[in-house]
């Protein structure tokens, strides 16, 4: 037997998310910009002799069961490997916060077939991981790359960026007892703006186009910060008082850049040219971030997704 995998699974913020239309399966069709940050999961894997499946968690309130990402994306990839008799053992360290807006599931269930195609010795190309992981969730295949990347249609389509330039800094908030439903938030989006949604593949590219030009994009750059765009913030924030006081308070931080939502919430968070500033600013205010029930993080922009432990 191969010895044990660890693998990390790093967060995203969205740096532009643009909600363009209806989709001809439904969904919704996306222009996104997204980046991934150091706030990570960590995901150990070992294997087991009897060909079982099984997952364990440090944070008691998360499922283990069969609905995990982690778990259906491990029995995806034995499923597609032919070897029905591989097994793992596996145990999820978890920091990413739950239903924040950050794709922690999916960069776990990403992390799940990376540790696992090196666990078994599979050898499949992070290509083909990232095919696997778009049968399992329109985020996945982005926290397998990671990075800075345009992301369209569902989110599963992406195309990279140039690396940052310089280590911009973040001040990530969130309020922990609060959760926003994804699919909520599209149908919010849909009844407030979807008099307003472009239609058809046309319209789609020329949006599309815009978003490959921008000159922010290449590369991300302190001196030029994103002008940050996340259409269901206009949608969530009204109705979720958590994410209205999350952003008053960022945007009063000394030395920010700019302040967003991230995905369908409720996480926002500040830009800062560098990590020491975001640190400083961050312990600062975190007397208000607890008095506000705000749990609170400093990070860094990172230019690779989910990664073998060394």
């Amino acid at each position: 037997m191969t010895a044990p995998v660890c693998v990390s699974a790093p967060a995203k913020i969205n740096l532009h998310l643009e909600v363009l239309g209806l989709r001809n399966d439904g969904f919704h069709e996306l222009a996104m910009v997204m980046q991934s940050i150091d706030l990570a999961d960590q995901l150990e894997c070992e294997n087991t002799a009897d060909g079982s499946l099984s997952l364990s968690c440090d944070q008691p309130g998360l499922s283990c069961g069969d609905d995990n990402l982690i778990m259906r994306a491990a029995r995806l990839l034995r499923d597609r490997s032919g070897f029905g008799e591989l097994g793992a053992r596996m145990h999820l360290r978890k920091r990413i916060p739950i239903g924040a807006g950050l794709a922690g599931g999916s960069s776990d269930g990403a992390a799940a077939l990376v540790a696992l195609n090196t666990l078994w010795g599979l050898g499949l190309t992070l290509s083909r991981l990232e095919t696997l992981a778009a049968d399992l969730g329109s985020d996945m295949p982005f926290c397998i790359a990671g990075g800075t990347q345009l992301c369209f249609g569902r989110g599963e389509r992406l195309e990279r960026l140039p690396a940052v330039s310089a280590p911009m800094g973040v001040v990530l908030v969130k309020d922990p007892s609060i959760s926003v439903s994804t699919p909520w938030a599209y149908g919010e989006c849909k009844r407030q703006r979807g008099n307003h949604y472009l239609e058809g593949e046309s319209a789609f590219e020329q949006r599309r186009e815009a978003l490959r030009s921008s000159g922010w994009l290449h590369p991300l750059r302190a001196e030029s910060p994103p002008p940050l765009l996340n259409d269901l913030q206009a949608v969530v924030a009204p109705q979720t008082i958590s994410v209205r006081k999350a952003l008053s308070l960022l945007e009063s931080l000394s030395g920010q850049v700019r302040v967003a939502m991230s995905g369908s919430g409720p996480s926002c968070f500040a830009l800062f040219p560098d990590r020491e500033t975001a640190e400083q600013a961050r312990q600062s205010s975190a007397q208000l971030f607890e008095a506000e029930g705000l749990q609170s993080w400093s990070c860094s922009l990172l230019p690779h997704g989910v990664k073998l432990a060394s």
